[in-house]
């Protein structure tokens, strides 16, 4: 028997001006054959779980297709159609096929389909019928759409945040398979969407509220006949009907027990939702608070969230350290225009820089100093460990390290890049130890690398297109009524 492994993976902040363009995707990654299998199969991503799993069978993986860009705007309607025809003559040229896995994100946006994961998922069923098993996973901030539930058996969503079991969400996904095609089981699937929207600084798992909601979803998983379950966070920064939290249950045939047991699940969120309403630290209380606590502190940057589709070069923390005179601090910003300036008077050199705040008004202003450049880098590194997002490779392109003359040092990057790895620091022979005060764009993302070297973590409220306060996004598609809107 053969399976194929295919995917699109993009989640869209549509309070972002710029769109995703196919560029985007070719810069991050857009695959075919077994170039997915040398990229992913020894990877900490879902795809690294397919085939790990199918491996580990009598079932050949056939990989298809695979295409990702970082977080960033609504997928343009080229884009679209593009990534669609790509998947689509992969599927048609590799023959009859006994099963798919496939990996959606589930907060997907494009400039035609609003749900762009259950459009492209609902195509794919067109295309090979009703009678080959589709079964995939799930990115939990999802915004899940009945689409995407009723063109796939079964969907499989991480469970922990930041995402460290994406690996063996796809083992499971790929057990499913296995199973469904041996004819051991037959996996359906039922979802609850409740109008209630979680908020980001409160979805962090192995935390309160989440970790009870999901303690409680465990509980659910023992029932005879449910096969799994999943909670879906939601993803606030896509402006569609679907943005919300959701749940899916999967069971072995029984869809009335699939419906009762997602619908418990919905429940659940509807009698807490006050729990997961957000605790806030403002910017003028966030420094003081780090510089009081056990340091090295790293203060998360929730508006200028690179994860959540943010342009990574606010200056509203950097220029509060500056102020404060924290001159034992660390900062990474996106700003080629400065990486050049600093390229071309070479390390050991003083150079005048206006830092950051260049791609809108909505980050703070540039931060106007004079910087020694320290050193200079080709910006590629490796991470092995568990992070979020599953991935091995990076290339944050040229990149600049520089002291500034208040004191704080600051990383310029030619590429937006997610913090999910301490490799990004290490490898331009940066020692998070040595500062008080660390910045990371993110909310809960970066823990995973920053929590073993940074005993003190405080998400700060700061501006911008992924702020933690929803209130301050003008949202004109989403649900009404929705909690926390509306109460």
């Amino acid at each position: 028997m053969r399976v194929g492994i295919l995917g699109i993976q993009h989640e869209s902040n549509t309070f972002l001006p710029v769109p995703t363009t196919e560029e985007h995707f070719r810069n991050g990654a857009l695959l075919s054959g077994e170039a997915i299998r040398e990229e992913y199969a020894d990877s900490h991503h879902e795809l690294g779980g397919f085939f790990a799993a199918l491996d580990a069978s009598d079932i050949q993986a056939v990989p298809l297709f695979f295409a990702w860009a970082l977080p960033s705007g609504t997928i343009t309607t080229a884009a679209a159609e593009f990534l669609c025809r790509q998947l689509k003559d992969a599927v048609a040229a590799a023959g009859e096929l006994d099963g798919l896995l496939v990996a959606p994100h589930g907060a997907a946006v494009s400039e035609p389909h609003a749900d762009f994961d259950g459009h492209w998922l609902s195509q794919l069923r067109e295309q090979v019928g009703a009678e080959v098993p589709i079964i995939g996973t799930l990115d939990l901030h999802a915004n899940l759409s009945q689409q995407m539930a009723e063109a796939c058996d079964a969907l499989i969503a991480y469970r922990s945040n930041p995402h460290l079991d994406q690996r063996q969400r796809g083992e499971q996904a790929g057990e499913l398979m296995i199973r469904t095609l041996r004819g051991e089981i037959r996996p359906v699937q039922a979802a609850a969407l409740p109008a209630v929207s979680i908020n980001i600084e409160r979805q962090l798992t192995s935390d309160s509220p989440c970790r009870e909601m999901y303690a409680f979803a465990e509980e659910l998983l023992n029932r005879e006949g449910v096969l799994a379950n999943s909670l879906l966070l939601g993803f606030p920064y896509a402006d569609v009907a679907e943005m919300g939290s959701a749940f899916l249950v999967i069971t072995d045939g029984d869809q009335e027990l699939a419906q009762r047991s997602v619908d418990e699940l919905g429940d659940y969120l509807v009698q807490h939702r006050d729990d997961f309403l957000p605790h806030m630290v403002e910017i003028d209380e966030a420094v003081p608070r780090a510089l009081a606590a056990a340091t090295p502190a790293c203060l998360l940057d929730m508006g200028d969230n690179v994860g959540g589709g943010s342009p990574g070069d606010s200056t509203f923390l950097l220029h509060a350290l500056c102020e404060a005179g924290v001159g034992e601090a660390f900062v990474c910003i996106y700003d080629p225009e400065s990486v050049v300036i600093a390229d071309a008077a070479g390390p050991g050199n003083t150079v005048e820089l206006n830092i950051g705040g260049k791609t809108d008004d909505r980050h703070g202003a540039p931060y106007r100093t004079s910087a020694t450049v320290v050193s200079l880098h080709e910006g590629k590194f490796r991470e092995d460990q568990p992070r979020h997002g599953g991935r091995t490779h990076y290339d944050m392109g040229r990149t600049a390290v520089v002291k500034t003359a208040a004191g704080p040092t600051v990383m310029l990057t030619t590429r937006r890049m997610v913090p999910f790895s301490l490799a990004q620091l290490t490898s331009c022979e940066i020692q998070p130890q040595q500062y008080k005060i660390l910045v990371a764009k993110g909310v809960h993302a970066p823990t995973a690398a920053y929590a073993p070297v940074c005993p003190t973590l405080l998400r700060v409220n700061t501006p911008g297109v992924t702020t933690a306060d929803m209130q301050r996004l003008d949202f004109q598609n989403r649900r009404h009524p929705l909690f926390p809107f509306e109460r």
